[in-house]
């Protein structure tokens, strides 16, 4: 995954992570976790025979997305829960910039229409 964004980060090439290595990785603690994924159902980590989390990389990706949601966009959990539901992670917003050059291209093309 490409640093492009504040709630994306270069994840280490595992298969799997430890709850603790999540909550290192995404800078929350593990309480949180356990709470976004009681109420994000998107969070499924695989369990071990003793019963201890194992997050693969794409329930960290979105564990990113959701904090991402919470803390700098301030969304509310039922606002994360429906943002997820209309822009799904894969999906994830542009930067403004790339928006800004997508506008321009779009009004040079018009204006070239019109000429």
């Amino acid at each position: 995954m490409q640093n492009n964004t504040p709630y994306q980060k270069e994840l280490p090439d595992k298969l799997y992570f430890k709850v603790g290595e999540v909550s290192s990785i995404v800078g929350v603690p593990a309480y949180v976790l356990r709470f976004w994924e009681s109420e994000f159902k998107k969070i499924s980590p695989k369990r071990t025979s003793s019963g201890q989390r194992l997050y693969r990389k794409k329930d960290v990706e979105l564990i990113l997305w959701i904090k991402h949601l919470l803390y700098e966009k301030k969304f509310t959990i039922e606002g994360a829960k429906q943002r997820l539901k209309t822009k799904p992670t894969g999906q994830r917003e542009k930067p403004p910039t790339d928006i800004l050059q997508e506008i321009c291209t779009e009004l040079q093309k018009i204006r070239d229409l019109l000429t």
